[in-house]
C-alpha cells in the first residue's frame, strides 16, 4: 500500500470525520485523480522537444502520457489543427498516492525560493491546481541530461463539497500551504 494512502486511511480520515462531524466515511473528502499536463508551445517547430518531454513525464508519472492535439488553427501562434501541442497523464489509485508522496516529500522542498503553495489556487469546487516551472525538481529526472526546461501543471481533483474541506484534507495529507498575513 502507498505510504500516503495509508496515512489518509489511518490519520486523515478519522481527523476529518471528527472535524466535519460526519459519521459516514464515504461523505469525507478524498482524492479522485491527479492530472499532470505540459503545454509544449515550442514543440510545434521541434519534434525533439516533444519526445524529450514525453520521456521525462513518463519517468515522473510512472505511466505513459497521451499527446494532446490542437483543436483549432490559430495563425497568430503558427498553429494548425491537429498539431501536437501538449502532454497529459491522469493518475488514479496507488500511482496517484505514490506520485503525491514524491511531490510532497521530495519535489516541493527542492523548488527554488519556495514559501508555500498558494492557498487561493482552488477552483471553487474543491479541486487544487499548482504549477511547476521546471521538471528537474523530481529526482527521477537527471538534471545533466535535460536539454529543455519544461514546466507542468498539476491538478488534484477531489470529491469535496467546497474549497475549505478540500484544503483541510490536503493540509492533513502534508501539502505545505502558504500562511497568509490575514489568517495569522
Amino acid at each position: 500500500m502507498a505510504r500516503l494512502l495509508d496515512k489518509y486511511k489511518k490519520e486523515v480520515l478519522p481527523a476529518l470525520q471528527k472535524e466535519l462531524g460526519r459519521t459516514n466515511r464515504l461523505s469525507i473528502p478524498r482524492l479522485q485523480k491527479v492530472v499532470i499536463s505540459m503545454g509544449l508551445g515550442r514543440a510545434t517547430a521541434e519534434k525533439k522537444r516533444l519526445d524529450a518531454a514525453q520521456k521525462e513525464l513518463t519517468q515522473i508519472a510512472g505511466q505513459k502520457p497521451i499527446v494532446c492535439r490542437a483543436r483549432k488553427s490559430v495563425s497568430n501562434f503558427k498553429l494548425r489543427q491537429g498539431q501536437q501541442i501538449g502532454l497529459m497523464v491522469t493518475l488514479r489509485g496507488a500511482r496517484m498516492y505514490e506520485f503525491l508522496d514524491r511531490l510532497i516529500s521530495v519535489a516541493v522542498p527542492r523548488i527554488r525560493d519556495f514559501r508555500g503553495l498558494n492557498p487561493n489556487s482552488f477552483d471553487g469546487r474543491g479541486n487544487f491546481n499548482m504549477g511547476l516551472t521546471e521538471q528537474t525538481v523530481f529526482p527521477e529526472v537527471d538534471a545533466d541530461k535535460v536539454e529543455f526546461q519544461q514546466g507542468m501543471n498539476i491538478t488534484m481533483v477531489t470529491n469535496a463539497r467546497n474549497d475549505r474541506e478540500s484544503r483541510r484534507m490536503l493540509t492533513l495529507l502534508g501539502l505545505p500551504f502558504r500562511k497568509d498575513e490575514k489568517e495569522s
